[in-house]
C-alpha cells in the first residue's frame, strides 16, 4: 500500500470550497470599491470629499477648465446606460441560440453514452480493471449529461457577469481620469479583479461540489465519478466557443466600419460621437473581449481540471482512494486564489502609479509577482497535498512518481506561460522595436504595413512554442499525462490576476470612448488611451497564456481519450492516422476562413450603414443632428448571431463525424493535426493583429521623435497603420482567439464520447474491411 497524502481529508473537505468562498467575498469588495466612484454630479456625496488612495479629495480638470461637471457627469452615465443595454440586449439574444444548443447536444451526449451498453442498468466490469465492478454505462450518460449542464451554465455565468461589470466599471474609469491616470487604472484594474475573482472561484466552487454530489451515488467507483465529471469541461468551452465567435464577429464588424468610414474616409478621431457605428463598438469590445474571454478561459480551467481527475482516477489516487491526493488540482487552484488575492493588492493598495509609463510596468509586475509566489505555494501544496511516492497510470501501465517530481510539472506550466506572456509583450508592445519597425513601415503605405505584420506574427510563434515543448517534455518525462495536465493547471494557476489585467484592457477601451463621445477634454482621452495602450498588450499577452494553456490542456486531454478509447500506440504510418492528421491539420485554416469572412460580410453591411447615414442625415458631420445608432448595433447583431452556427457547428461535430464513421484512429490523427496547426495559426494571428493596433496608437500617441515623424492623425503613414490595424481586428479578436477553444473543444469532446466511439465507431471501415 502506498503513502497517503499529509492533509488529511476533512481538512480538503474545508480548504477548498473556503479558498473558493475567499476568492467570491474579495471579488465583492473590489466591486463595492469600485461603486463608490458616483455616477452622479452630487457635491454633498461624502465619497467625493474623502481623501486616500481613489483621490477623491483632488481638484478636477474640467473645474479649473471651466466645464460645466455636471452635465459631462450626466453624458458619461447615459452612455455607460446605452453600452450596458446594447451589451445585455446581444447577451440575451446570444444565450437564447446557446440554450437550444445546449438542451439537443445534452440529448446526445445522454443517447450516445447511454447506448455504449444498450441502456442496462446493470454493474459491469471496469475499464482499466476487469477484476473491479463499476457503475452500468447508463449512469456515466445521465452524469456526463448532468456536468456537461453544468458547466456549460457556468461558463456563461461567468461571462455575463463579467461583461455586468464591465459596462458598470467603464464610465467610472472615465470619470475618474480626471482625478489622475493612477486613480482611473486602479478602478479599471479594480473592476478586472472582481471579473478575475468570481470566474476562479465560481468554477471551483461548482467542480467541487459536482464531485461531491457525484460521489453519493457513485461511491467507490472514482473510475466512473471522474469519467462523467469530463462533460463540465465540455459544457465550459462549447459555451466559450459561440461566446467568442459570435461576441468576436459583433465587436469586429463595428469596430472595422467605425475605423474605415469615421477614419479613413471622413478624417474623425475614434469614437466620435457623430459616427453611427460608435455605441455598437464599444458594445463589442464587452460581448467579445470580456464575455467571450472569460468563458475561453473558463474552459481552459475546466478542462485541464477535468484532464488531470480523469488520469488520476486510473491512478494510485484512484485504486487506494486518497481523496486528499485526488484533488491535488484543485488544492492548486484554491492555491492560486490566495495568491492572486495577495498579488491584486499590489496593484490596488501597496503601489500607486503617479505617471503614463508606469502603467506597463504595473500590470507586468503582476505576472511576475504573481508567479513567484505561486511557485513557494505549488511546493507546499505538493508537499501537503501529494504522499511522496505514488503511481500514474501511463498508457496501460503504473508509472512511479515523487512529489517534487509533479511540483517541478506544475511548475514548468507556470514559468511557460509567464515566458510566453513576456514574448508576446515584446512582439506586440510598442515600446519595444518588432512593433516600431511596423510602424516605420507605413511611411510607403498599407501594402508594406500588411508584410511587416504578418512576418512579425510568424516570427513570434517560435520561442512559445519552444516554451511549449520544453513543459510537455519535461512534465511527460517526470509524470506520463498526468504531468502534462497540471503543467497546463499550473499555466492557469494564476487565473484570477491573468483576467484582472486582461478585462482591464476592455474597460480602459470603453472609457476613452465614454470620454470622447461625452466631449471631455483633449487631456482625458490621453490618460485613457495610455490606459488602452496597456490594455492591449496585456490583452495580447491574455491571449498567450489562452493558447498556451489550450496547448497543454488539449494534449492532456488526448491522451486521456487515446486511454480510454483502448488505443495503445497512434502511428503515424498507417494510412487511417495520416489521413485524420492532413484533415486535423486543416481545420484550423478552414475555421480561421469562416469567421473571418463572417466578419468580412458584416463589416461590409457596417461600413455601407455608416456611409449612407453620413450621405442622407443632413447635419450629422456638422454635431447638430444625431447619427442612428440603434440600426448600426442590430447590424452586429444579426451578423453574429447568423454567422456564429457554422463555425460552432464545424468544431462539434468533427469528433462525432470522423468517431462514428472512421473510428478512434482516425479521429487520434484529427485531434493531434489540430493541435499542431491551430496553436502556430493562433499565436500567430493574435500577434498579428496586436502589433498593427499598437503601431496605429504608436503613431496617434506621438511620443517619440520617430512617431511624431509619421503623425499626425490623418497623415498618409496614419491612415496605412489604421487599414492595418483593421485587417488585424478579426485576427487577433475573433479567428486567433476562437482557435485555441477548436482544439480543446475537440479534444474533450472526444474524450466524453470515448466510450461510444470504443463500442460503435469506424462504422465505414467495418462495412468495407
Amino acid at each position: 500500500m502506498l503513502p497517503k497524502a499529509l492533509l488529511p481529508e476533512l481538512w480538503t473537505e474545508i480548504l477548498v470550497p473556503v479558498c473558493a468562498v475567499v476568492g467570491i467575498v474579495f471579488s465583492l469588495f473590489q466591486w463595492y470599491v469600485v461603486s463608490c466612484v458616483k455616477l452622479t454630479a452630487d457635491r454633498s456625496d461624502p465619497s467625493s470629499t474623502e481623501d486616500g488612495k481613489n483621490g477623491h479629495g483632488d481638484y478636477l480638470i474640467e473645474e479649473e477648465e471651466g466645464v460645466n461637471d455636471q452635465s459631462v457627469v450626466a453624458k458619461c452615465a447615459e452612455i455607460q446606460t446605452a453600452i450596458s443595454e446594447g451589451a445585455t440586449s446581444f447577451l440575451f439574444t446570444e444565450y437564447k441560440y446557446v440554450g437550444v444548443f445546449m438542451v439537443f447536444f445534452a440529448a446526445i451526449i445522454f443517447l450516445f453514452l447511454g447506448s455504449v451498453e444498450g441502456f442496462s442498468t446493470k454493474s459491469q466490469p471496469c475499464t482499466y480493471d476487469k477484476t473491479r465492478t463499476c457503475k452500468p454505462a447508463l449512469a456515466t450518460a445521465v452524469f456526463s449529461t448532468i456536468s456537461f449542464v453544468l458547466g456549460a451554465v457556468t461558463s456563461v455565468l461567468s461571462g455575463f457577469l463579467g461583461m455586468k461589470i464591465a459596462t458598470y466599471a467603464n464610465a467610472r474609469t472615465t470619470l475618474e481620469a480626471r482625478r489622475g491616470v493612477g486613480k482611473a487604472f486602479i478602478v479599471a484594474f479594480r473592476s478586472g479583479a472582481v471579473m478575475g475573482f468570481l470566474l476562479a472561484a465560481n468554477g471551483l466552487l461548482v467542480l467541487y461540489i459536482t464531485i461531491n454530489l457525484f460521489k453519493i451515488y457513485y461511491g467507490d467507483d472514482w473510475e466512473g465519478l471522474f469519467e462523467s465529471i469530463t462533460g463540465y469541461g465540455l459544457g465550459g468551452s462549447s459555451m466559450a466557443l459561440f461566446g467568442r465567435v459570435g461576441g468576436g464577429i459583433y465587436t469586429k464588424a463595428a469596430d472595422v466600419g467605425a475605423d474605415l468610414v469615421g477614419k479613413v474616409e471622413r478624417n474623425i478621431p475614434e469614437d466620435d460621437p457623430r459616427n453611427p457605428a460608435v455605441i455598437a463598438d464599444n458594445v463589442g469590445d464587452n460581448v467579445g473581449d470580456i464575455a467571450g474571454m472569460g468563458s475561453d478561459l473558463f474552459g481552459s480551467y475546466a478542462e485541464s481540471s477535468c484532464a488531470a481527475l480523469v488520469v488520476a482516477s486510473i491512478s494510485s489516487f484512484g485504486n487506494n482512494h486518497d481523496f486528499t491526493a485526488m484533488l491535488f488540482p484543485l488544492l492548486i487552484s484554491s492555491m492560486g486564489i490566495l495568491v492572486c488575492l495577495i498579488t491584486t493588492l499590489f496593484a490596488t493598495d501597496i503601489s500607486e502609479i503617479k505617471a503614463v509609463k508606469e502603467i506597463e510596468p504595473a500590470l507586468k509586475n503582476q505576472l511576475i509577482i504573481s508567479t513567484v509566489i505561486m511557485t513557494v505555494g505549488i511546493a507546499l501544496v505538493s508537499w501537503i497535498g501529494l504522499p511522496s511516492s505514488f503511481t500514474i497510470f501511463n498508457f496501460g501501465t503504473q508509472k512511479v512518481v515523487k512529489n517534487w517530481e509533479l511540483f517541478l510539472c506544475v511548475a514548468v506550466g507556470l514559468w511557460a506561460g509567464l515566458i510566453i506572456g513576456f514574448v508576446t509583450e515584446y512582439y506586440t508592445s510598442n515600446a519595444y522595436s518588432p512593433v516600431q519597425d511596423v510602424a516605420d513601415s507605413c511611411r510607403t503605405g498599407a501594402a508594406t504595413n500588411v508584410i511587416f505584420g504578418l512576418a512579425l506574427g510568424y516570427k513570434s510563434v517560435i520561442i512559445p512554442i519552444f516554451a511549449i515543448a520544453v513543459s510537455i517534455f519535461v512534465s511527460f518525462s517526470f509524470a506520463a499525462m498526468y504531468g502534462v495536465a497540471v503543467a497546463a493547471l499550473g499555466m492557469l494557476s494564476t487565473i484570477a490576476t491573468g483576467l484582472a489585467i486582461d478585462a482591464y484592457g476592455p474597460i480602459s477601451d470603453n472609457a476613452g470612448g465614454i470620454a470622447e463621445m461625452a466631449g471631455m477634454s483633449h487631456r482625458i482621452r490621453e490618460r485613457t488611451d495610455a490606459l488602452d495602450a496597456a490594455g492591449n498588450t496585456t490583452a495580447a499577452i491574455g491571449k498567450g497564456f489562452a493558447i498556451g494553456s489550450a496547448a497543454l490542456v488539449s494534449l492532456a486531454l488526448f491522451g486521456a481519450f487515446v486511454s480510454r478509447a483502448g488505443i495503445h500506440t497512434v502511428d503515424v504510418l498507417t494510412p487511417k492516422v495520416v489521413i485524420g492528421l492532413l484533415v486535423g491539420a486543416m481545420l484550423p485554416y478552414w475555421f480561421s476562413a469562416m469567421t473571418m469572412k463572417s466578419v468580412g460580410s458584416a463589416a461590409l453591411k457596417m461600413v455601407e450603414e455608416v456611409r449612407r447615414q453620413f450621405n442622407t442625415i443632413p447635419g450629422l458631420m456638422e454635431g447638430t443632428a444625431k447619427p442612428d445608432y440603434a440600426t448600426c448595433v442590430k447590424i452586429s447583431t444579426d451578423a453574429s448571431i447568423k454567422e456564429m452556427i457554422p463555425p460552432g457547428c464545424l468544431v462539434m461535430l468533427t469528433p462525432l463525424i470522423v468517431g462514428f464513421f472512421f473510428g478512434v484512429e482516425t479521429l487520434s490523427g484529427v485531434l493531434a493535426g489540430s493541435l499542431i496547426s491551430g496553436v502556430q495559426i493562433a499565436i500567430s494571428a493574435s500577434n498579428t493583429g496586436g502589433a498593427w493596433d499598437n503601431a496605429k496608437k504608436y503613431i496617434e500617441a506621438g511620443a517619440s521623435e520617430h512617431a511624431r515623424s509619421l503623425g499626425p492623425k490623418g497623415s498618409e503613414p496614419h491612415k496605412a497603420a489604421v487599414i492595418g490595424d483593421t485587417i488585424g481586428d478579426p485576427l487577433k479578436d475573433t479567428s486567433g482567439p476562437s482557435l485555441n477553444i477548436l482544439i480543446k473543444l475537440m479534444a474533450v469532446e472526444s474524450l466524453v464520447f470515448a466510450p461510444f466511439f470504443a463500442t460503435h465507431g469506424g462504422f465505414l471501415f467495418r462495412i468495407f474491411s
